[in-house]
């Protein structure tokens, strides 16, 4: 599995971290940074990782802030981006296998790096159920065309399949 990465300021080390765990479970991670702690804006870099999701460049995203709110609130102004916050075990499972979440935010403050640990692993390895989970999200899907995601996902794939991304990671490991 592909997966894109990225943080703001105060969530790069747990990024880091993440970064080693991931490949350590055999999945291909895509940094997208930040590399410093110097302040700057988690919309930004929710981006990156939110677009490479929605078009499929990545499989799945994991974001990393303060308290993983912001992330998933601009994240989730992409197309076919189910992004949540989990805080514990049963948040990572349940999110994927109900609701088949693709990107994943975590708090760098409040969360310790065990239970960080424990939350990715079951996240990446927690697989969707399908079943009466699918006809909900088909709702959702719903929802982002009659509210105008149809033509900007169409818009995002078009880039992707005719160039490159807009946003290019900044380090593949």
């Amino acid at each position: 599995m592909k997966v894109a990465l990225a943080s703001d300021h105060r969530g790069v080390r747990v990024r880091g971290q993440i970064l080693v765990q991931i490949e350590e479970l055999g999945h291909t991670a895509v940094d997208y940074g930040p590399q410093e702690t110097k302040s700057v804006d988690y919309p930004d870099y929710a981006s990156k990782v939110a677009e490479a999701v929605s078009t499929g460049l990545v499989d799945r995203g994991i974001l990393v802030c303060g308290t993983g709110m912001g992330m998933c609130i601009a994240a989730n102004k992409f197309c076919g981006v189910r992004a949540v916050t989990c805080h514990d075990d049963v948040t990572a499972e349940y999110s994927r296998r109900h609701n088949n979440a693709n990107v994943m935010c975590l708090s760098a403050d409040m969360l310790g790096d065990r239970l960080l640990g424990r939350i990715v692993e079951i996240w990446l390895r927690t697989e969707f159920e399908g079943g009466r989970h699918q006809r909900r999200l088909e709702k959702i899907e719903e929802f982002e065309r009659t509210n105008g995601c149809a033509r900007a996902a169409h818009e995002a794939t078009e880039v992707c399949l005719n160039g490159a991304p807009q946003s290019s990671p900044v380090a593949t490991r």
